[in-house]
């Protein structure tokens, strides 16, 4: 029976799957996005989350209880400095899950697992403004043009100009 087991367990010993979490939590901190599987990244939520929560409230005791989970300084800093500034106000949900299709060789799902407050890639689309089909420098290129046709047409005879209605000769 496996009653009150929630959590994944991977297909892993226990140690193995504490050091995986830790060195993807690293991984996360660092480098704000990673990709893994999909059953490693629900893990990797449920993980890294309390974590940041904890790193809101900057003092020793909750420093030492995420390096005890990180065992990485570099990685606490960069939480408690940056992350923990970007995510003050946010009551939960720090990372977000992008599912990105599936794996060549074995088929398992592959997903994008991301902090949610740095998000390039969407902030650039949303910030993003509408573009004419014309560029600023075409437009006034295009303003010049019409004031120079009207002035050259005043000077040639309306006579010179061919009828619209006229079909083009056809080349056998």
């Amino acid at each position: 029976m496996r009653h009150n087991k929630k959590f994944n367990h991977l297909s892993r010993t226990a140690s193995h799957r504490h050091a995986m979490l830790a060195n993807m939590a690293i991984s996360l901190i660092m480098h704000k996005r990673i990709t893994t599987t999909l059953a490693k990244a629900k893990a990797l939520k449920k993980y890294v989350e309390p974590l940041i929560t904890k790193s809101k409230l900057d003092t020793t005791n909750s420093r030492r209880v995420v390096f005890s989970y990180l065992q990485n300084k570099y990685a606490v800093t960069e939480l408690f400095k940056e992350i923990s500034a970007k995510v003050a106000d946010r009551p939960g949900g720090y990372t977000r899950i992008i599912k990105t299709g599936f794996r060549q060789g074995d088929n398992a799902q592959m997903c994008f697992i991301e902090l949610v407050d740095y998000d390039e890639n969407m902030a650039k689309t949303v910030a993003k403004k509408t573009r004419t089909r014309r560029s600023k420098k075409s437009a006034a290129k295009a303003e010049a043009a019409p004031a120079a046709e009207t002035a050259a047409t005043e000077t040639v005879a309306p006579a010179e100009e061919k009828p619209a209605t006229e079909e083009p000769a056809k080349a056998e």
